[in-house]
């Protein structure tokens, strides 16, 4: 669910929307310099996000998302008043909730994500950038980038209007972005929402208080 979730989210104004043909590698580059610029990106070590959670329908509950370089994560919630970590990973081992035994277990196929962004360093990372052209999220004109990585392929849209991102689509996930706030030099939304084709693990997350460069005790990713 924690997906690095808050550096691949903010998108910036472009040169003109008719002035000329758009590239993937200026819609990336405008993204990093007017969303807080690469400097203050790179000096975000750690992040901790705060809010609410819905699962479902009507089951709601508190979250914290914590974050810190170089991949270090962990996702809490509050049920019945008691804190549950639902998974994370400790720089060595990942760990999730087995929630048929009712605790938290080893998960030997986790994969730890980065702490940036994909678009951050792009081509360094070994992703190639492809402009799709203009196709609609929901009822709002996009920019449409392909980034892609050996098989695995992620398509970004981006408004035509302001070019915020508004919608992530992934192979087996679809993430909605919106009500953006600057914390700091850097922007974040506020509202995530995420979706699936089996629709098993839709959520809906509404923060209310992102936290950066915050010092974490030693023990915070512990398994």
């Amino acid at each position: 669910m924690e997906r690095c979730l808050i550096l691949t989210l903010i998108i910036f104004p472009l040169w003109g929307t008719g002035g000329f043909a758009q590239t993937a590698k200026e819609i990336i580059d405008k993204n990093i310099e007017l969303s807080g610029g690469l400097a203050n990106w790179k000096r975000l070590n750690s992040v901790v996000l705060s809010g609410n959670v819905t699962l479902g329908i009507n089951d709601k509950f508190p979250i914290t998302i914590y974050q810190q370089r170089p991949n270090l994560t962990k996702t809490t919630i509050v049920i019945d008043k008691k804190e549950n970590t639902i998974e994370g990973f400790d720089g060595k081992k990942g760990y999730a909730m087995n929630y048929a035994a009712n605790k938290i277990q080893e998960n030997p196929d986790y994969v730890p994500e980065g702490f940036d962004s994909d678009f951050m360093d792009w081509e360094n990372k070994g992703f190639t950038a492809k402009y799709l052209g203009k196709e609609k999220a929901g009822s709002t004109n996009c920019h449409k980038i392909e980034l892609s990585k050996n098989s695995e392929k992620t398509y970004y849209y981006f408004s035509v209007s302001d070019f915020m991102l508004l919608k992530e689509e992934k192979k087996d996930e679809t993430l909605i972005y919106s009500d953006y706030r600057k914390i700091g030099n850097l922007q974040f939304p506020f509202r995530i929402e995420s979706s699936s084709a089996t629709k098993d693990s839709d959520y809906v997350i509404l923060l209310y208080k992102i936290e950066t460069n915050k010092t974490l005790p030693a023990n915070t990713f512990k398994f």
